[in-house]
This record gives C-alpha cells, structure tokens and sequence, in this order.
C-alpha cells in the first residue's frame, strides 16, 4: 500500500461550542494520509495517474474555511468523506487538532481512520 500524505496543513474556520469561538475565526491543522496506489504514476511520471495533493489540499482548505462547526469531530469526519468520495480514496487517517485549545497543551483534536487498507493493494 502506497501513501500519499498531507502534514500540517493549516486552515482559519469558526470552530468551538463557546460564544467567543463563535465570533472569531480560529486555526485548526489537518494531517492525512491516503492509501493510493502511485505505481502507474511512478511508471509514467504523470500526475494524471496519482493523487494529487494540491488539488486535495485545496479542497478541504474552501470546504473548512467556509463551513462552522461546533466540534473537531464533525469537522474531521466531513473533511475524511469528501477525500474518500471526491478523490477515490480507500483508506485514509486524518489527524484534526486545534491549536491552542486547552491551556498548558500545545493542542487538542482527533486522530480519525476511515475505509480500507486492503482495498487499496495492488
């Protein structure tokens, strides 16, 4: 199984259960990684054949900064099915944290994995 993966990805969103959270946008962080099989992308050295990171990147960058949620978990769970429905991807673990969240920890969130490995082999 191939990776393709995304780290630190850092987007401004409304996001908390607090009325100041509410009124001010805040950063969260997102790391993926995507099971994706690059084989013929490695073959033929064109990016029509992989999974395309930016275009990935992109995507959840408008869908977060322009949604608002209440909880990390919502937010992650929406993020991983749109990756997975959008851009075929079969296995994926998404990490969502909110910087800054809880005092004395550098953040808080959740590690989330969604579909399957297996299906990802060659």
């Amino acid at each position: 199984m191939d990776i393709v993966y995304i780290r630190d990805l850092k987007v401004d969103t409304i996001i908390g259960i607090y009325d100041w959270e509410r009124e001010v946008r805040q950063t969260v962080s997102l790391d993926l990684e995507m099971a994706f099989d690059i084989g013929e992308a490695a073959r033929t050295d064109n990016i029509e054949h992989t999974l395309n990171y930016k275009a990935v990147a992109k995507r959840l960058i408008a869908f977060i900064e322009g949604s608002e949620f209440l909880l990390v978990e919502t937010m992650a769970e929406q993020a991983a099915d749109i990756v997975r429905k959008e851009f075929k991807v079969s296995w994926l673990r998404l990490r969502l944290s909110k910087p800054g969240a809880v005092r004395g920890a550098r953040d808080v969130g959740v590690i989330i994995e969604r579909g399957s490995k297996q299906s990802a082999e060659i």
